[in-house]
């Protein structure tokens, strides 16, 4: 008989949250909901928890809090709100594994949280090893906590590598859809418009991630996460783009050998396998068909038109504090943009000027990625109202 897996949601109302939970509901002898945690989205989340009738319904917005406390406690499930209750929800004993569905910066501090508790974690937020890479590696070499990436490109490469050996990976090969713009020529992405960017080509995302999509800078945050992940020498890790999205990311070996994992563009799949522990699920979904393997094709990114795809070398190279401050600008100007108050391009341009501005902790700990990603967002704020980019 398999034993039951209790699982954790941080981000269940996004969109890999509810796809998560769509797998939870097909696999009810697998796995069983016993926290669920969002950001702002209370009545999603009040109908979540009423269908999964978890332990603990956690709103990251305070002002929701009596809402759904009003909703959720006749029923017996316990309820909180704020940061400072995700991330003690992480030390509740009731749940083994967490997925951490949530965008941006604010996966870190739960995360960290889980590792010490020694909670596996389904690792969706790439922004956990991006901002923070090397001092989360430290905390999982002190804790039993397995990390099983969630990222389609991740997951990919994790597959990849089963069976094989480390020290015989010639480099990992990163692919990308390329976006709604890879076609697009350069002198027209300064008036593209945010329907334009949100207009992904293969994958149905959150606003965020489609918009990192659309930039590349999505594919550099990937290259900083496979090397924290992999273990793996940055100059090892080489993006490609293949707009079909079927082959999902590549190993290439020292003897000439290449593995790639492929599949239909669809996040329930790399969701099953962490959620399975590295086993494969039973699943009625459709696989690919002939029509779809029969036209795939691979080129290199234009660093010229989409300059975002370099940051995550950059970041690698520099160390230290320098992703923080990427992540942190990016997340302010996408905001931005997403509002209509900056252009596309300003995105990268913002990016580089908080990198300029923003004081750099070569051995950061945990409290200096917290003060500078402060810092670093209160740069791009400023430039942003200002105009000053």
């Amino acid at each position: 008989m398999t034993q039951l897996k209790n699982i954790a949601i941080l981000g269940s109302t996004g969109s890999i949250g509810t796809q998560t939970l769509d797998i939870i509901a097909r696999y009810p002898d697998r796995f069983k909901v016993r926290v669920l945690v969002a950001g702002t989205k209370v009545d999603t989340l009040i109908r979540q928890a009423v269908k999964f009738k978890p332990d603990y319904a956690i709103i990251a917005d305070e002002r929701n809090y009596w809402k759904l406390r009003d909703a959720l406690e006749p029923l017996g499930i316990k309820t909180a709100s704020g940061a400072a209750a995700i991330a003690d929800a992480m030390e509740l004993d009731c749940f083994d594994t967490v997925v951490t569905a949530t965008v941006g910066y604010s996966g870190l501090a739960p995360t960290l949280r889980a590792i010490k508790a020694r909670k596996d974690i389904a690792l969706a937020n790439k922004e956990t090893l991006v901002v923070a890479g090397e001092l989360v590696t430290k905390e999982l070499a002190r804790s039993s906590s397995r990390v099983l990436p969630v990222d389609s490109e991740h997951s990919a490469i994790y597959q990849c590598l089963v069976g094989e050996d480390k020290e015989c990976v010639r480099r990992l090969i990163i692919t990308a859809s390329g976006g709604p713009f890879r076609t697009t020529p350069q002198s027209r992405l300064a008036d593209v418009t945010v329907n334009d960017a949100l207009r992904h080509p293969n994958w149905s995302m959150g606003a965020k991630i489609t918009i990192d999509s659309a930039t590349m800078l999505n594919k550099a945050f990937e290259i900083v996460e496979a090397r924290w992940l992999f273990d793996i020498e940055p100059e090892k890790i080489t993006p490609i783009v293949h707009p079909q999205s079927i082959v999902h990311s590549m190993v290439e070996f020292v003897d000439g050998a290449v593995k790639a994992q492929l599949g239909v563009p669809d996040m329930r799949l790399p969701i099953r396998y962490a959620l399975g522990d590295a086993t494969r699920l039973l699943s009625d979904d459709s696989g690919l068909s002939i029509d779809q393997l029969a036209n795939l094709t691979f080129e290199y990114p234009d660093e010229e038109r989409f300059p975002c795809v370099k940051l995550g070398h950059y970041a690698l190279s520099k160390g230290g504090t320098a992703a923080c401050v990427i992540n942190a600008a990016n997340e302010v100007a996408v905001a931005a943009f997403l509002r209509e108050r900056i252009g596309f391009l300003d995105i990268y341009r913002i990016i580089c000027r908080c990198l300029e501005k923003v004081d750099f902790v070569e051995a950061p700990l945990y409290e200096d990625y917290v003060n500078i990603n402060s810092l670093a967002r209160a740069e791009a704020e400023s430039m942003i109202n200002n105009k000053d980019f």
